[in-house]
């Protein structure tokens, strides 16, 4: 796959197929409209594309406005390179962007610049300025100026629309098997370790406190999770648990994300991680004691193991 980041020299000479979109966390149902892409230009003998922005546009056009974002531009990009799109395009959206009219935003952005002949449109999205205009508008504009506007059925799974506001209301709802079910994949943040409380040692559970102001992404719902991490300049992806909580028992107020890495001793700090969640086991409680926390805290990476050797077993199975 081709990674371009358009600029005021960016011509592509050959016709492309081609969506658009913000494509945040290339969720199922972003791969259902890129395999029709792909499929759409080898029947044309085209290229296929990927037109996407390096900015959340409520972002730009609201200052106030913090989107919790699935993925971030670079994992956006890792992810659409596993598809068999042969361009993902990725535009810069500002402020002059975003006041181009739908008309001259396929025009001047699509027809001139990209060479787009044929737009396949999801089943909800609507482009240009203030979003004003429709599908029936997008197809007599392309009429006019030579690109085909052809719209996209939606994927559902089990009678529901997935969607990237849909996936995020799961996680948020702490729902993390179906929202990885929607993804296609285990939810995934990336994280830079940095001092925490240093209570965790003390309990015999060391953990990384992984702050990911930096991504930008939305934090699962409160509670234990099964999780995979993997380091800053390692492949391997290793077991553990993550709390993600304010730590009621030792009454704390602040939100944190602390991962216990399982059979693994070493100094991360300032370290990033990539942390896969897995399984969610249980809520955070507060408990009575120390004590009885340490004792749930084996039990839940009991469980974590059990699950994590579960699927060992089927995948060898399969």
């Amino acid at each position: 796959m081709n990674k371009i980041f358009l600029d005021d020299n960016t011509i592509l000479s050959k016709p492309q197929v081609a969506t658009i979109g913000f494509f945040d966390g290339v969720h199922r149902g972003h791969r259902y409209l890129i395999d029709q892409v792909v499929n759409e230009a080898g029947r044309s003998g085209m290229e296929s594309a990927v037109i996407t922005f390096d900015e959340h546009p409520r972002k730009v056009l609201h200052q106030d406005y913090q989107p919790k974002l699935l993925s971030t531009l670079e994992t956006k990009l890792i992810l659409l390179s596993r598809t068999k799109v042969d361009n993902a395009v990725v535009l810069h959206f500002d402020r002059v962007m975003a006041s181009l009219s739908a008309r001259d935003f396929m025009e001047k952005i699509l027809k001139d610049r990209l060479n787009v002949r044929k737009l396949i449109i999801g089943y909800d999205n609507r482009f240009g300025h203030d979003r004003s205009e429709g599908f029936d508008d997008y197809v007599r504009f392309g009429r006019e100026m030579g690109i085909e506007v052809i719209r996209s059925q939606a994927f559902s799974l089990n009678g529901v629309n997935v969607s990237s506001s849909y996936i995020r209301k799961l996680i948020e709802g702490g729902e993390l098997e179906l929202a990885n079910n929607c993804l296609g994949y285990a939810y995934t943040i990336f994280g830079k370790v940095v001092p925490g409380y240093r209570k965790g040692r003390q309990l015999g559970f060391p953990t990384a406190n992984v702050d990911t102001s930096e991504s930008g992404q939305l934090i699962p719902a409160v509670g234990v999770y099964g999780v995979r991490v993997r380091m800053e300049q390692s492949m391997e992806m290793k077991r553990g648990m993550m709390n993600v909580g304010t730590r009621p028992t030792f009454n704390g107020t602040t939100l944190t994300l602390e991962a216990n890495i399982f059979n693994f001793t070493g100094d991360l700090y300032g370290q990033r991680l990539l942390v896969s969640f897995v399984h969610r086991i249980r809520d955070e409680y507060k408990f009575d004691s120390v004590a009885a926390l340490v004792d749930q805290m084996h039990e839940d990476a009991r469980i974590i193991e059990g699950q994590f050797e579960k699927e060992s077993q089927m995948d060898e199975d399969k």
